[in-house]
């Protein structure tokens, strides 16, 4: 037996998995490697436009050093750390993580060249898309206004109002009138949807009229949220229904129902209030579940029925208003605003009549109180236990007081005609008729003289033909088009024959009128045609 080969055999039969193992190991240590070099440098090289994050590593005069896992570090100029307000330039330090945008992926070095300023508007605009899509609610302040709207700021980007989307701007309104409202609005929050993203064109457009609804309800929960049962607050009126006022708090309106306009009581709000009157609110009730709002005014002022006691007593004799008339009496308000009722029985006539035939809506009546229950809040009254004598005293005043009504207003519309008349009176005319007296006069005395007039005119009219022609010229100088030669030398001729005309007519008056006065030549021209014939 070959003891050598089967000590070879045997000896290759237990190299073989000791060669395969170490193949393996191997094997399986080159793909730990690949893995480990994809897990270190897998990266992508920055192309222009990316949006990287990076550690700041170093700040120097001439900008920064960031590490955005590039085998370089990226450069950020200082001119566009300028770009930067001053807060975020300030905040700024090593080790702060921050967003660039890829400017130039090399430079001659091999260094990116990155912005912090453009990555903070990139942001802005994907931020605006984002909103847009979503259909969100932006609140911003008016920065400026130009001629077609309004200018609103989005973080870093510019965003436009067109004037067609604010609310509250007619279109018809003529251009300065629109410069002083959208100028108005400078510094005022508005409620604005995106309608329009275009990063391309660097278009961000705003609408407020999209946005109203929304911005109102908002306002609305904001408000409703603050408000607190019995405090008071300060709105505007903004309408006037039958049942009561509604008052902007400055965002949500609230109701002042009827009854709760004053102690007094008030057939209409109109009564009371006016639209865009300012007043300050009781606020009674806060429904936040619906969203409603009750105030009150009355709550605001002294309750009358405090004072009844103090400033009625019983048999007195009181003036009062007649307010409503109803089948079993009428309600009469009497000086402190509150109602006392004269029923029927206590009316002046017979039974059979009905109260609305004896009395009327806003008709004033004598009556005397016959009972007071304050903790009620009722007075009787009667029209049937004042006295004659009363009656007579009341009804003498009544006249009294119309005569004296009467005789005011007769003075004041004396005093109205008066002023009238002193306006349309006609002080110029005299001021101006004495200059045209004196110069009749002076026409009347230089009528002897009239021969040297005439020529001293004629003279005048030659001299002032060269003027006229140089004006014309300087005239056709000035427009820009081509002069018309036959119709510039038109008005020329027009004016030297009125000029002759005038002349002609001035030595034939002064021949006709020489050596005599104005009747003599009025009586010369017959006799002398008497003579000729």
């Amino acid at each position: 037996m070959n003891i050598e080969a089967v000590t070879g055999q045997d000896s290759t039969s237990q190299d073989q998995p000791e060669q395969s193992s170490i193949d393996q190991n191997q094997a399986a240590q080159g793909i730990d490697m690949d893995a480990y070099l994809e897990e270190g440098y897998d990266y992508e090289a920055p192309r222009r436009g990316d949006i990287r994050s990076g550690v700041i590593l170093k700040v120097h005069d001439h900008g920064l050093v960031v590490d955005i896992g590039f085998k370089r570090e990226g450069l950020v100029p200082a001119e566009d750390l300028e770009r930067l307000d001053e807060e975020t330039r300030s905040e700024i330090a090593v080790g702060d993580e921050v967003p660039v945008f890829v400017l130039r992926p090399e430079n001659k070095e091999g260094n990116p060249i990155l912005s912090i300023h453009q990555a903070r508007l990139y942001e802005d605009w994907l931020k605006a898309e984002q909103m847009m899509e979503d259909s969100e609610l932006y609140e911003g302040e008016v920065a400026g206004f130009n001629r077609g709207g309004l200018i609103v700021r989005f973080g870093k980007i510019r965003g436009f109002v067109p004037a067609s989307q604010v609310v509250g701007l007619p279109r018809r309104l003529g251009e300065d009138q629109r410069r002083q409202r959208l100028e108005a609005m400078i510094g005022e929050e508005l409620g604005l949807k995106i309608i329009e993203v275009d990063r391309r064109r660097r278009r961000l457009i705003f609408s407020q009229r999209r946005a109203l609804r929304a911005w109102q309800e908002l306002q609305r929960e904001r408000v409703i949220a603050t408000l607190t049962e019995g405090e008071t607050r300060r709105g505007k009126v903004t309408s006037l229904t039958n049942f009561g006022a509604f008052v902007d708090l400055g965002g949500a309106d609230g109701l002042i129902h009827v009854s709760e306009l004053s102690w007094s009581r008030v057939n209409h709000p109109r009564d009371a209030l006016k639209v865009g009157q300012e007043v300050k609110v009781y606020v009674l009730d806060v429904d936040r579940k619906r969203k409603r709002i009750a105030l009150s005014l009355k709550k605001l002022q002294p309750d009358p029925w405090t004072l009844v006691d103090d400033h009625y007593q019983v048999g007195q004799l009181v003036e009062g208003r007649v307010t409503r008339v109803l089948d079993f009496g009428a309600f009469i308000e009497l000086d402190l605003g509150i109602e006392g009722l004269l029923h029927t029985s206590e009316m002046i006539g017979t039974p059979e009549l009905p109260p609305t035939e004896i009395v009327h809506s806003g008709e004033t009546l004598p009556v005397k109180i016959i009972r007071i229950e304050s903790r009620r809040r009722r007075i009787a009254l009667s029209a049937r236990r004042v006295r004659k004598s009363e009656w007579e005293r009341w009804v003498a005043k009544q006249q009294r007081d119309q005569e004296i009504e009467e005789a005011a207003a007769a003075a004041e519309a004396e005093e109205v005609e008066e002023l009238e008349e002193a306006a349309a009176a006609p002080e110029p005319e005299t001021a101006v008729s004495e200059p045209v007296e004196r110069e009749e006069e002076a026409a009347r005395e230089a009528e002897p003289a009239s021969e040297p007039v005439a020529e001293t005119a004629g003279a005048e009219e030659a001299a002032a033909e060269p003027a006229d022609e140089e004006e014309t010229e300087e005239m056709e100088s000035a427009i820009p088009s081509e002069p018309d030669e036959e119709k510039a030398g038109e008005p020329e001729a027009e004016d030297t024959s009125g000029e002759e005309t005038e002349a002609e007519t001035t030595e034939s008056e002064a021949m006709g009128t020489e050596g005599t006065s104005g009747e003599e030549a009025a009586v010369a021209m017959p006799t002398g045609a008497e003579a000729t014939h």
